[in-house]
């Protein structure tokens, strides 16, 4: 199969889009495809397991580089002759690799991964966040099949009136992220940082924007024994950093690989804040780490915790109900434990490997249904 990933972001940019394209090729490598990406100029390489990486124009805006629509894309679509599309997370440039496909006759697959509508409204702008939903309305039209990686991102994208839906989530990493990286030299020491005394360690992992919401931690101030650790960068930083003040909290900053794992095995509970997830990742490599999550019941969320068993979905907007989740689990050891350990239970079965072959399944189908369309042939007579 030849696949074309046209992406909104890519290396060096490091984000959830960027980490779950990367899975996709190497999938696509391991498994013997060819396949191209077409993303923004923001110092990306030449090429990724093989794969050329072409390069567009883009713009930097909070300091995120959007690739802007440039007429190369469709000569470079056209010279490829890709079988399929796949078009993540689409806002710019995503739209303009749609709008070749379909000029070409190449059937797309658009990976809905941003929630661009609740980004402008988190961002004091709500004219733009129903002009938001118009867009992406419009951007999604184009596509042949939309993934989406969450219940609540189904309902919302539904609502808008697009049509042609299915759920792909995500994989983690059962390798990397272990409950026996606790035991590792690398986690021993970070504990004696961040738990001297015994004190039991809340983490989170995660962007450090406006709609993620970490100053809500805030709510934990004057809880017995406990030790904040953030992980991750961001332009609100300053914000978090003035709601903790005079809280015990160490920020970590921006950790990836073997360090990342290590911060995750130091902590003894993950706290997940923003209520406008359209998935979850850091939930799932909790998990696999072995920690309860504590999370809003809004959002990706929903369909990752199993609220009572493996961790506390509370309600949106009720920090009080955050507090009293966390408090739930800081003051039982035992509890602590089950719910870890159910939570590993809960992603056995969600590898890269497995939601990539997936993910190969329809890409296959919209091969399939664009050959019927054109043989005059419905799906119903193939499918049943």
């Amino acid at each position: 199969m030849r696949v074309a990933v046209v992406t909104e972001s890519f290396l060096p940019t490091v984000n959830g889009v960027t980490n779950s394209v990367c899975k996709v090729l190497d999938h696509l490598a391991s498994a013997g495809h060819e396949a191209i990406v077409i993303c923004p100029d923001a110092g990306a390489p030449d090429e990724y397991k093989g794969f050329t990486v072409y390069t567009v124009p883009a713009l930097a805006y909070r300091q995120f580089p959007v690739g802007l629509p440039n007429p190369l894309v469709q000569r470079i679509l056209a010279r490829f002759a890709p079988d399929v599309l796949h078009a993540a997370s689409p806002f710019l440039l995503g739209a303009q690799g749609i709008a070749a496909a379909n000029r070409l006759g190449v059937p797309s697959v658009a990976v809905f991964q941003t929630d661009v509508a609740g980004y402008t409204r988190r961002h004091g702008v709500g004219l733009a966040s129903t002009l938001a939903w118009r867009f992406v309305r419009w951007v999604h039209d184009g596509a042949d099949l939309t993934l989406v990686p969450s219940s609540a991102s189904h309902a919302d994208l539904e609502g808008a009136g697009i049509d042609r839906l299915a759920r792909w989530g995500r994989g983690v990493d059962l390798v990397r992220y272990h409950p026996n990286n606790r035991f590792a030299p690398a986690t021993r020491a970070l504990r004696e940082r961040l738990s001297p005394d015994g004190e039991v360690v809340i983490g989170y992992v995660g962007r450090i924007a406006a709609e993620k919401q970490v100053e809500r931690l805030g709510s934990l101030r004057g809880l017995p024994g406990i030790h904040l650790a953030i992980v991750g960068d961001g332009s609100h930083v300053p914000v978090v950093e003035r709601q903790l003040r005079g809280m015990p909290a160490t920020f970590l900053g921006r950790l990836g690989g073997p360090e990342l794992a290590a911060a995750y095995a130091s902590f003894d509970i993950f706290a997940h804040t923003g209520t406008e997830e359209t998935f979850g990742q850091t939930v799932q490599e909790a998990h696999a780490s072995g920690l309860p999550v504590v999370a809003p019941g809004a959002g990706g969320p929903i369909d990752l915790v199993d609220d009572g068993v493996d961790g506390y979905l509370f309600s949106p907007a009720d920090d009080r109900a955050l507090r009293a989740s966390v408090r739930a689990l800081v003051m039982d050891a035992p509890l602590r434990r089950r719910m870890g350990e159910a939570g590993r239970r809960a992603v056995l079965g969600r590898t890269w490997e497995s939601v990539c072959d997936e993910l190969i399944g329809h890409y296959e189908r919209v091969i399939l249904d664009r050959a019927l369309a054109l043989s005059g042939t419905s799906s119903r007579e193939v499918y049943g």
